[in-house]
């Protein structure tokens, strides 16, 4: 009777709490975003596997010993894999739309009001009992609203690693819902003749001139704000990789193997914060709702923007282009061309929009250096 006692406690059916059904539940409804509704799958399906992974009972998986939360100490505590990802992200980017238009770089930096708003809305929570929010910790939670998980991860890990995987998870996690968020925001803001504005083409972009952005950025970069020089300094780093022209290995590496197994184990090591124990707290709900706040935020400020430029232009630009100033590459910019051509079958926006989306993530650098120098 007692080994069948001992055996009984052994089960993974025995010790399942109802926490832990509940994130193997979050984690089966991320995969059927991923494969059924095709969601950034590749951030998706890790991250859903490893929530699934991280609430198996006794397994500990996801805890210090275990693979996932190993490759969480290594990875994403250290603010390795967020630079990693930069690189990547500079090497598979094609900045010739912003170079061709530099004003869209306003877009772009509309975009991120949602971050500074949302860190007076983190401070503004701690007037509710049971949250306790300091100046580090509303700064690293509001740079969800730029969309982009490795900046968030990055800033998050200096200014508040307990936070961390809460606030990754909901960078992740709104970044893989862009169609789904954006879409309505920008109709609510626009007229249909306005989301009909077919642009012009963009002017061609010299080779010299693509070699000679990515140093430039980081010549201002590090004259202007040093704190923004990791991040700005692996994406410039990619870029050049990209656009010189004599390293087409290394390119390709940054642009496949490194990228791909980074973002790999970085939806591993961000699915291993979906515990249940982890997660289900009333500072990580805080999170969440302040997270979705900023992206809307970001949203509507890069379409206002847009609308302005509209009118300052003549009607020349697009005011949906201004949606795609949040950092979500290049997804934010494919949901524009899809809304743009819905009010008209005829209006490609999507390298128009490439400029204000790179712009973004620039922007969301920037920003995360910004916050580094004043509350770091």
């Amino acid at each position: 009777m007692e080994a069948l006692l001992r055996l009984w406690q052994s089960l993974g059916i025995a010790n399942l709490e109802p926490g832990q059904a509940l994130m193997m539940g979050v984690g089966g409804v991320l995969l059927y975003l991923a494969i059924a509704k095709q969601f950034e799958p590749l951030l998706l399906v890790p991250i859903g596997f490893g929530a699934i992974l991280s609430n198996i009972p006794l397994a500990g998986i996801g805890g210090p010993e275990g693979l996932i939360g190993m490759i969480y100490a290594v990875g994403v505590e250290t603010g390795i894999f967020p630079l990693l990802i930069f690189m990547g992200v500079g090497a598979l980017t094609d900045f010739s739309a912003l170079i061709a238009r530099p004003s869209t770089l306003l877009l772009g930096a509309a975009a991120q009001f949602g971050i500074f708003a949302t860190l007076l809305g983190a401070l503004a929570l701690n007037l509710i009992p049971g949250f306790g929010f300091s100046l580090q910790d509303a700064a690293a939670i509001a740079i969800i609203g730029g969309a982009d998980g490795p900046t968030a991860i990055f800033l998050a890990s200096r200014l508040a690693p307990e936070l961390l995987g809460a606030i990754a998870v909901a960078a992740y996690s709104y970044m893989a819902l862009v169609p789904i968020i954006q879409p309505p925001i920008m109709r609510a803001l626009t007229t249909p003749a306005e989301r009909a504005v077919i642009m012009q083409q963009l002017r061609p972009v010299s080779r010299v001139e693509r070699i000679l952005f990515p140093l430039v950025l980081l010549f201002l970069c590090a004259l202007l704000l040093p704190s923004a020089a990791p991040l700005i300094g692996m994406l410039t780093f990619g870029n050049l990789l990209r656009e010189c022209g004599v390293v087409d290995r290394l390119n390709r590496a940054a642009q496949n193997e490194i990228i791909n197994v980074v973002t790999l184990f970085l939806g591993l090591a961000i699915g291993s914060k979906l515990s249940a124990e982890k997660f289900l707290s009333l500072e990580t709900l805080g999170i969440l709702g302040l997270g979705a706040l900023a992206f809307c935020i970001g949203t509507a400020a890069g379409v206002l923007m847009g609308k302005l430029m509209h009118r300052l232009t003549g009607g020349q630009v697009n005011p949906l282009i201004g949606a795609a100033g949040v950092s979500a590459v290049p997804m934010a910019a494919r949901v524009v061309n899809k809304v743009g051509l819905e009010a008209d079958p005829h209006n490609f926006l999507l390298m128009h929009a490439m400029g204000p989306n790179v712009a973004g993530v620039i922007g969301s650098a920037v920003a995360a250096g910004v916050l580094l120098a004043l509350v770091g």
